[in-house]
């Protein structure tokens, strides 16, 4: 049996000041799930606590009630998320296993106009109107999926082939009959794992959280992902708080009845937040050794 090492003063004392770190980390979370359970009169009363005087599932029978177009709207994240992301990374990596491969001639040319799109920008008139007038993507999914390669990622990738892949096993599988996209998928694309899940992962909460794209192309509801359905529901709560003068009062007081306001927020975004903190976990150990074995070395 192995004995278990005893940790040192300094080890201890370094533990405990981590843990105690993580646990401050993870009490606003706390506080979110605790105030999306309260009642609005307990958080009017006693601001954001973590003892409410009174609990309500209001805000979720809120965010509940939109049903059968929240299932819709999770559906189409969910799509978007992963077809976008590993879209995304094939292109990635087969474009960083281009850019390490020392023998190309239009190695150094492609690097170059990859730096451009880190400097400059088309903008977002611009973008529009090419990608809704030239390629006819307004109120189209694939505006949500297509338009989404980072050069930032590509050099991440990219030196994590130079840092990880031995040219000695690039070479065998060329001397071996190994073309080129042969050597790519059987040898490079396995070796580079950590660095996919981690790029992967960072791309996939960027496709998740985004609803700026959403709110310029997509007018369907069946098309709508759930940070713009999330989005327009907070509006709705807004609208009817600052326009209380529009309404009559009778009514108004029936709205805010069962209109929450401070716990929907929270309940709106958990909503959002939830699935990401699930995968989180999963990916972590992969994510960490991607971005230490991948990062840019001076």
């Amino acid at each position: 049996m192995s004995k278990k090492k005893k940790l040192g003063l300094g080890q201890g004392i370094l533990t405990a000041c981590m843990a105690a770190y993580a646990i401050i980390c993870l009490l606003p979370m706390l506080l979110i799930v605790v105030v999306s359970f309260s009642s609005d009169a307990s958080i009017n009363s006693k601001g954001f606590s973590f003892f409410p005087t009174e609990w309500s599932l209001k805000a979720w029978e809120y965010v509940g009630g939109y049903g059968k177009q929240l299932i819709v709207s999770y559906g189409v994240t969910i799509f978007i998320t992963v077809v976008g992301t590993v879209l995304g990374l094939l292109v990635m990596s087969m474009f960083a296993y281009t850019l390490s491969r020392k023998c190309f001639e239009l190695r150094k040319h492609l690097a170059i106009l990859m730096l451009i799109t880190m400097l400059f920008s088309g903008g977002q008139l611009s973008t529009y109107l090419v990608e809704t007038g030239m390629y006819g993507m307004k109120d189209s999914i694939w505006a949500l999926i297509l338009p989404g390669i980072s050069a930032m990622h590509i050099i991440i990738l990219r030196t994590y082939i130079q840092s990880n892949v031995p040219d000695a096993l690039i070479e065998s599988a060329k001397i071996d009959g190994a073309g080129e996209y042969r050597t790519f998928w059987q040898i490079v694309f396995p070796m580079m794992k950590p660095s996919l899940a981690s790029v992967g992962f960072m791309k996939a909460i960027a496709i998740w959280n985004d609803w700026n794209k959403a709110y310029l192309y997509i007018t369907s509801p069946n098309k709508t992902p759930l940070q713009l359905l999330l989005i327009r529901v907070e509006k709705n709560i807004d609208y009817l708080i600052q326009n209380q003068s529009d309404i009559p009062a009778s009514e108004y007081a029936e709205m805010m009845k069962t209109l929450p306001q401070e716990s929907g927020r929270m309940a709106i975004l958990l909503t959002a937040l939830g699935p990401i903190m699930i995968a989180y976990p999963f990916f972590q150990k992969y994510f960490v050794k991607g971005m230490t074995m991948g990062a840019v070395k001076g």
